[in-house]
């Protein structure tokens, strides 16, 4: 059977598998959307239809009209069991603190999100302090600003500062205006809200709803109505569930590699064993069934104690995902059954799945051959694994060109990902055939410098070549992931910036400041070239689908000296003025050419307006999809805000503003994301490392003990113990060395296709960025585990006479 000392690493690997993968499936169970607390006393609530986007889980919902909101509004107050339809406006209002923006809470989106005062209904808000507001002039604003009734406020809107009385408080975020100052402010609708009678059936009352809005809307009851959650909190619940499905994966896939490569080296170390289990009857059948039972022990102990593991450790990683930005801070953690039942039943699926190579290779023993094998050295890889081997760095090689002549993201970083999981592949298989030529390499070091050690560590590197690379393999694809992941976001993080930067003829940009976005009297008080944002509404595809793109509100004269990759391919932007005409991209336009129909758009506001296509440019012209005059933006969205200026010379920067130049502004134009993006690269890297560290210890400690013998003839010869322990620590080091090396190698090549690819798509030259600290932390890592993992088992035999039995010292 198998021993403690040989399955101990396949135990913690499981274990630990199936502990990620236990704490991942919880978390992931836990990340429902969450009704906003804004709402949660609407029984049901009535969402304006949302838009067709394919390529983007969050997709908008088209706005109703003021006129169509207040028909809606009314016949749905008509309904059987309905108290109130209270429509929800939202626009942006932002407390000014000592001149300032500053939110109640900085983490949540609506801390800078006004609303009519009806809208508290819909949240069950009470006054704390104060009245409602009335009239122009007077808001109710959440207590933890610390202001009272009938103080002053300055809050920061689309238009810009505005001086506002504290009429009453509440304790909920945001800011509540008299209702008819919210209309104008947003005259859009984007949500009824339904509060229902006492003992009202809320489903009843969703079904009569479906039939007074037709198709025009969706309803929403119970748990439904958190699709209602702010766009922010989807999106960050979004990136969780990716990191989180990720984990899983990685570590049940690196968990197989793992284990599966303890039961071959095992395997290996007991074929005299294993002969003579046939050699006394047993058949190839039985030998295979052996193996799955001992995998299959250790499978079901390691993922008991992994489901304990990961389901006290999931609470603790909830919060520290919330902390970091993976969750919203609505995140909760709630355990169901279904993840506890995958966990459990992970444990023995990885150790059956890793175990099925090493069953055949047990079951191909045959009794003669192992009774006969000699303690020599195998030779170092067989025809057809280095057919395979070669195969795989040719296909690597020629991924690796493709991704270099890519101009097209999206296929330049799956070319990538190929190519680099090709060669990693190839390398690990090709690695005893190359373990003899990187050793030679070091002869002349070694005769220098290294004596009899140095000597005694490259003979037996030489000569147990499949050892040698069994041992380097993950320390190769640890190496390999750490240096391929880390270069490759930051490199790309890195090229971004530059085609950012490329692309604006300024020297400075004026960018918000503690605030979403610039308001007119900002950009007002600003000479340069403004960006005005907006979404709009456009016909798809299917009649009954509606396709939301980026407009973005300019002046056309400006906007054309400040971009540099501008190139208009039919009409002219000149004649971008007035209130109805448009600039589409190439991608945007219903025909090539200048199309001679117009072009409907829904705004805002929930209004149509045909629009006149007056130029078309190419798609990389813009930084969204159409243009606007920015006159025609401000009419139908009050509370768009200006995303950023750019101005040639530095300014003094206008209320919640900075002035930053145009390298950092294309750095931290997505600061936030690339943060997200690096924390989950960390992580991703953290779990490889992991993982490869558990496989060089457990190789290494397997390897020791059956190292015995070489170790009490090495003493015999008249080696000190010093000089014994600086053998394997030598041997540990050139290890590690090789695979670091060949897992670097691998890496660079697939890194410099990629900066090849992302020089081709930004069109400017792209430097490459390797984070060396990551880097060097994890061959460290790997360098520090090895040499402890040899060291201690030759210390511990090293405390007995030379003379005694190797196998009584390993045992004692």
């Amino acid at each position: 059977m198998l021993s403690v000392r040989r399955s101990a690493g396949a135990f913690a690997a499981v274990a630990v598998g199936v502990a990620l993968v236990a704490a991942s499936t919880l978390l992931l169970a836990s990340g429902r959307p969450q009704v906003p607390d804004r709402l949660a006393h609407a029984a049901v609530i009535v969402q304006s239809p949302e838009a067709d986007t394919p390529a983007d889980p969050f997709p908008p919902t088209r706005p109703w009209s003021a006129s169509v909101a207040t028909e809606l509004t009314g016949r749905l107050a008509g309904v059987p069991g309905v108290a109130a339809a209270v429509p929800d406006r939202t626009f942006y209002a932002q407390p000014l603190v000592d001149g300032r923006p500053r939110a109640a809470d900085g983490q949540r989106e609506d801390a800078h999100q006004g609303h009519g005062w009806v809208s508290a209904r819909l949240g069950g808000l009470r006054l704390t302090a104060g009245e409602a507001p009335r009239r122009a002039g007077e808001a109710v604003v959440d207590r933890a600003l610390g202001l009272r009734p009938g103080a002053p406020v300055t809050l920061l809107t689309a238009a810009g500062p505005e001086p506002y009385t504290v009429t009453g408080l509440v304790d909920a975020p945001g800011v509540h205006v008299a209702d008819e100052v919210a209309a104008a402010l947003a005259p859009g609708v984007r949500a009824i809200g339904l509060v229902l009678d006492p003992g009202t059936d809320p489903e009843r009352v969703a079904v009569a709803a479906r039939g007074v809005v037709g198709g025009d809307a969706e309803v929403h009851t119970g748990d439904g109505r958190g699709a209602l959650e702010p766009l922010g909190d989807a999106r960050t619940r979004w990136i969780g569930m990716q990191v989180l499905t990720a984990t899983a994966a990685l570590a049940g896939f690196v968990t197989v590699f793992v284990v599966a490569s303890t039961f071959a080296f095992t395997v290996a170390q007991r074929r005299r064993e294993l002969g003579l289990l046939r050699a006394v009857g047993a058949t190839p059948g039985q030998v295979r069934r052996m193996v799955y039972a001992e995998a299959l022990a250790v499978g079901a102990a390691a993922g008991c104690v992994g489901l304990l593991v990961g389901a006290a450790l999931a609470p603790a990683l909830g919060r520290l995902l919330v902390d970091v930005g993976f969750e919203p801070a609505t995140f909760r953690v709630r355990y169901a059954l279904w993840p506890l039942v995958v966990a459990l039943a992970a444990g023995p699926v990885i150790a059956l799945l890793a175990v099925w190579s090493a069953s055949r290779r047990a079951a191909r023993v045959r009794p003669l051959e192992a009774l006969r094998e000699a303690a020599v050295q195998q030779r170092p890889i067989g025809r057809l694994r280095a057919v395979t081997g070669a195969l795989l760095v040719a296909a690597g090689a020629a991924l690796g060109l493709a991704t270099a002549t890519s101009d097209d993201a999206q296929d330049g970083a799956t070319f990538a990902l190929y190519a680099v999981m090709a060669l990693v592949s190839g390398a690990t298989v090709l690695a005893p055939a190359v373990v003899g030529p990187l050793v030679r390499l070091l002869r002349s070091p070694v005769r220098r410098r290294g004596g009899a050690v140095g000597l005694l560590v490259r003979s037996g590197a030489l000569t147990a070549t499949r050892r040698t690379a069994s041992i380097a393999a993950p320390v190769l694809l640890t190496v390999a992931f750490a240096v391929l992941v880390a270069g490759m976001v930051r490199t790309s993080t890195a090229a971004y910036a530059v085609g950012r930067a490329d692309r604006v003829n300024a020297g400075w940009v004026v960018a918000p400041d503690g605030a979403p976005g610039l308001s007119d009297r900002a950009v007002a008080a600003t000479p340069g070239t403004a960006l005005l944002p907006t979404t709009v509404f456009v016909p798809g595809s299917d009649p009954a689908a509606i396709r939301p793109l980026t407009a973005l509100g300019v002046d056309p004269v400006a906007f054309a000296a400040a971009n540099r990759v501008l190139t208009v391919v039919a009409g002219s932007l000149h004649d971008l003025r007035g209130d109805d005409t448009v600039v589409l991209t190439a991608s945007a336009a219903p025909t090539a050419g200048l199309p001679s129909q117009p072009y409907p758009v829904v705004f805002a506001d929930g209004e149509r307006v045909s629009l006149r296509v007056v130029a078309v440019v190419t798609d990389d012209s813009l930084p969204g999809d159409l243009l606007l005059p920015r006159a025609a933006v401000r009419a139908h969205d009050p509370s768009a805000l200006t995303s950023e200026v750019y101005v040639r010379d530095r300014i003094d920067p206008p209320v919640g503003a900075r002035v930053v130049d145009v390298t950092a502004w294309a750095a931290e134009a997505d600061r936030a994301e690339d943060r997200l993006v690096w924390l989950f690269t960390l992580l991703l890297i953290g779990v490889s490392a992991g993982y490869g560290a558990i496989a060089v210890v457990n190789t290494l400690l397997l390897a020791a003990a059956g190292r015995a013998a070489d170790l009490r003839l090495i003493r015999l010869a008249g080696a000190t113990r010093r000089q014994v322990l600086w053998l394997v620590t030598a041997e540990s080091a050139l290890v590690v060395l090789i695979g670091a090396a060949l897992g670097a190698s691998v890496a660079f090549a697939g890194l410099l296709s990629i900066r090849a690819g992302l020089a081709e798509q930004v069109g400017a030259p792209v430097d490459l960025v390797v984070p060396w600290s990551v880097v060097g932390g994890v061959v460290g890592l790997c360098l520090l585990l090895a040499v402890v993992a040899s060291v201690v088992p030759t210390w511990r035999l090293l405390r007995h006479r030379p003379g005694r039995s190797p196998v009584d010292a390993v045992a004692g």
